[in-house]
C-alpha cells in the first residue's frame, strides 16, 4: 500500500446576512447580502481548507480556527487556507488538483471564477489549470433553493512532495 496520494473532501454552508459583504474564494462578490459567520464566512475557502486538512489526516477547520476564539472574528479565510496548507506541506504533501462546486441560486459565480482560481492558486502553489471551479443551483429546493445561503463542496488530491515544499 502506498501513502503517496491522499484525497480530501470538504463541505461548508453559511446562511445569508444582509449586514455582511460576500466573500467567495478570497474574492469580494457584489451582492446585496454576505454570509453569516465568525470570520469573513467565505464558504468556498472553508470547504477547501477542510478538504486539505482531511486529506492530510488532520482535524477540521473548527479545531484549528474555532469560532469561539475572538482572534478569528472577521478574519480573512485566506489566513485559514494559508495555515492549513502550511500544515499539509509540513506533512510532506503538495496539491495535485482541486475540484470545487458552489451551490447557490444567487449570485452568479461564473463572472468571478478566474479571480477565485487565481486567489486559490496563489495560496496553494498550483497553476490555475489544476483548479476546477463551477456552480450549480438547487432548482428552488431546500434552503439553498430558497436563497437562504450558499454551500460549497470541494475535493482535493494531494501527493507526496519531493522534499522541495
Amino acid at each position: 500500500m502506498t501513502d503517496g496520494f491522499r484525497v480530501g473532501l470538504g463541505f461548508d454552508f453559511h446562511p445569508f446576512d444582509q449586514d455582511r459583504r460576500l466573500m467567495l474564494g478570497g474574492v469580494r462578490i457584489p451582492h446585496p447580502e454576505g454570509l453569516r459567520g465568525h470570520s469573513d464566512a467565505d464558504a468556498l475557502l472553508h470547504a477547501v481548507t477542510d478538504a486539505l486538512l482531511g486529506a492530510a489526516g488532520l482535524r477540521d477547520i473548527g479545531a484549528w480556527f474555532p469560532d469561539t476564539d475572538p482572534a478569528h472574528r472577521d478574519s480573512s479565510s485566506l489566513i485559514f487556507l494559508e495555515k492549513a496548507y502550511e500544515l499539509v506541506r509540513g506533512r510532506g504533501f503538495a496539491v495535485v488538483n482541486l475540484d470545487i462546486t458552489v451551490l447557490a441560486e444567487a449570485p452568479r459565480i461564473q463572472p468571478h471564477v478566474e479571480a477565485m482560481k487565481v486567489s486559490l492558486a496563489r495560496v496553494l502553489a498550483v497553476e490555475t489549470g489544476r483548479i476546477g471551479l463551477k456552480a450549480t443551483t438547487m432548482e428552488g429546493c431546500g434552503p439553498i433553493g430558497r436563497r437562504e445561503g450558499i454551500a460549497v463542496q470541494a475535493v482535493v488530491l494531494l501527493a507526496r512532495s519531493g522534499g522541495d515544499r
